[in-house]
């Protein structure tokens, strides 16, 4: 289905997460009956169902409702474009920017839905590299433009709070198709990104 900002919830996934959630809360030695936990399980359940919306919804159909015919071939840029997502090892957040660029081929698209189509990529359980990939391909894919690129800067929680513990690390990632497979326009791109 096309994009769509989900407030709505399944009562039987809302159920049956929330039950898991107070398990869970319960054999980790909490107690879910006390004032702050009451409704822990059933937020949780919410969360987890909006946090991962990204399933029901189309990227492509996102692009192609708002593909419009235009001459113009030269270089755009949505940049700073902000991503939070879970990272599907340990189910934390892990947050940071996307920057897309591509050069139109006949056809531009509405500049809101890039940053849609990467709210339902990373409202998915995810790893940043394949979150690069799935944004980069299914703009070339779609659009057909002369050439598509995607670079994703993130911190992780898994690696922030727990394992290594390295609070300042960043991961970036980066995909190139078409035109941004050569340098000179990898490096405009580059530069006009801050990099």
């Amino acid at each position: 289905m096309p994009y769509k900002s989900f407030e709505e919830y399944s009562d039987d996934v809302t159920d049956n997460v929330k039950n898991k959630y107070q398990e869970i809360i319960t054999d980790l030695g909490e107690d879910t009956s006390r004032d702050g936990l009451l409704k822990t399980p059933e937020r949780a359940a919410k969360a987890m169902q909006f946090l991962t919306q990204g399933y029901d919804q189309d990227p492509v159909e996102i692009l192609k409702g708002a593909m419009f015919k235009e001459s113009y071939n030269e270089m755009v840029i949505v940049k700073d474009i902000e991503l939070y997502s879970l990272c599907e090892h340990h189910i934390l957040p892990f947050f940071g920017k996307v920057h897309i660029a591509y050069i139109p081929n006949g056809q531009i698209v509405g500049l809101s839905k890039l940053p849609r189509i990467v709210d339902v990529f990373a409202r998915r359980l995810q790893v940043q590299e394949r979150l690069t990939q799935q944004i980069l391909d299914c703009i070339n894919d779609t659009l057909n433009p002369q050439g598509v690129a995607v670079v994703i800067e993130a911190s992780h929680m898994c690696m922030m709070m727990r394992g290594v513990q390295k609070q300042n690390s960043t991961t970036t990632t980066s995909g190139f198709r078409g035109q941004f497979e050569k340098i000179e326009t990898r490096n405009e791109f580059l530069k006009l990104i801050g990099k």
